[in-house]
């Protein structure tokens, strides 16, 4: 006797019934836009998603039986023409466009699964409802842009999906040290992250108080960030907690995010870098405990934020153009004095932009002009020369007060990151 096979079993295999999975899944995402939708009161609510994503499968599945293709195309004109029909003790008015995209959308979903890819399907009706869902914070993020920022990230989507692709992607200049599509695909990860973080900000503001506008800006711009709060602290002495925090919080992100950039970059650098990175966020963040235990609880010294768009044309190649310097320079230093050469170029380019030069050694580690334990010392030089700087920033233009709550946090990333080093 064999062995009892369950999941044939739960498919249904040998009985009329085989099909049925497929049928359940359409039920099942229609019911899930259907959901979001029915709190619209409008016509197409929860049991019409739910039908229309079984019409489509049934439809599919009729259409292969007797070979009519016509069958899926004809349900989709029906499913479309549901956005036409008026609500219950409503006038016949234009069609509610976004309920007629998510039929069709649906149904689509349910001719998807009969096809054989249920998993995209599933895929899509999930992110479908939460399109649907996020209106208000989309409608917000919108409404928060203004002209230049549309027209930035419209120029940076240009040159990424349109001049990336064209870029060669070969070596030129001294030491075949710079490679245009390299450069601009790295460009891309930096702006992109950066890029994420602002939207956060512009469509979360500040409702969410200091913790989130710190890690948001911390993902943007962290020195931007420690300029803008201790400026604020300076001109607003009641702010020095929030700013204090916001402070802090924006600084350990880059921590956080050398160590993510190294996990998509360079996989190989992945362990040397957390053994750096990961004590010195550690340390960070009990160093910060008591700054942000501090902070005020009653919302007053709001957190506000306003960067520049990392997607804007003249950031984006700037960043590109140090990028470029940054790896040129490193190669010629490396082949004249060897690591000591590259140990240079972090200390002086680490102090403004912590970003560029960690790129540019994953990139001489790739290509093998360097090892990973002069990555980790350059890396280290570089971070270090950035804190010293932020750090200044914070002493000159905060004032000793706000330096005195932002200390702790920044000795333990020092502590933290010389800690790695040391069992690296």
């Amino acid at each position: 006797m064999g062995e009892w096979d369950f999941s044939a079993w739960l498919r249904f295999e040998g009985t009329p019934f085989a099909a049925l999975p497929e049928f359940l899944t359409s039920i099942a995402i229609g019911l899930l836009i259907g959901v979001e939708r029915e709190r619209k009161a409008d016509i197409a609510g929860i049991r019409t998603f739910a039908l229309t994503a079984l019409l489509g499968t049934l439809l599919a599945m009729l259409g292969t039986t007797f070979a009519a293709a016509w069958l899926p195309a004809v349900g989709l004109a029906l499913a479309g023409a549901l956005g036409f029909l008026p609500a219950p003790r409503e006038a016949l008015r234009e069609p509610r466009t976004t309920t007629q995209m998510a039929l069709l959308i649906c149904y689509g979903l349910g001719v998807l699964i009969w096809l054989g890819e249920a998993q995209l399907a599933i895929a899509l009706g999930v992110l479908t409802t939460l399109l649907l869902y996020l209106k208000r914070e989309l409608s917000g993020m919108s409404h928060g842009l203004s002209r230049r920022d549309l027209l930035s990230i419209i120029q940076f989507c240009a040159l990424t999906f349109v001049v990336l692709p064209l870029l060669p992607d070969a070596r030129f200049g001294p030491y075949g040290a710079f490679n245009p599509y390299k450069v601009w695909l790295l460009v891309v990860l930096i702006v992109g992250v950066g890029l994420a973080g602002y939207l956060a900000l512009k469509v979360l503001g500040s409702r969410y108080g200091a913790p989130l506008t710190g890690l948001m800006g911390g993902v943007v711009s962290s020195t931007a960030t420690t300029l803008v709060f201790a400026r604020q602290a300076r001109e607003r002495p009641a702010s020095l907690a929030v700013a204090a925090s916001v402070i802090v919080l924006a600084n350990l992100v880059l921590f956080a995010r050398l160590t993510l950039v190294a996990a998509l970059v360079m996989p190989p650098a992945l362990p040397t870098m957390a053994r750096l990175m990961l004590p010195a966020l550690a340390l960070g963040l009990a160093g910060a405990a008591y700054t942000l235990w501090s902070a005020p609880k009653d919302g007053s010294g709001r957190a506000e934020l306003e960067l520049q768009n990392p997607t804007q044309l003249k950031l984006a190649l700037g960043f590109a153009a140090v990028f470029a310097l940054v790896l040129i320079a490193s190669a010629w230093l490396n082949d004249l004095f060897g690591s000591k050469g590259v140990y240079v170029v972090a200390l002086v380019t680490g102090v403004n932009d912590v970003d560029a030069i960690t790129l540019a050694l994953y990139q001489m580690l790739a290509r093998g002009q360097i090892s990973l334990e002069s990555l980790a010392v350059a890396a280290v030089l570089a971070v270090l020369a950035n804190t010293a700087f932020k750090f200044g920033i914070i002493a000159s233009i905060g004032g000793p007060a706000l330096a005195r709550r932002c200390l702790p946090a920044f000795a333990g990333t020092v502590a933290g990151m010389l800690a790695g080093l040391a069992f690296t």
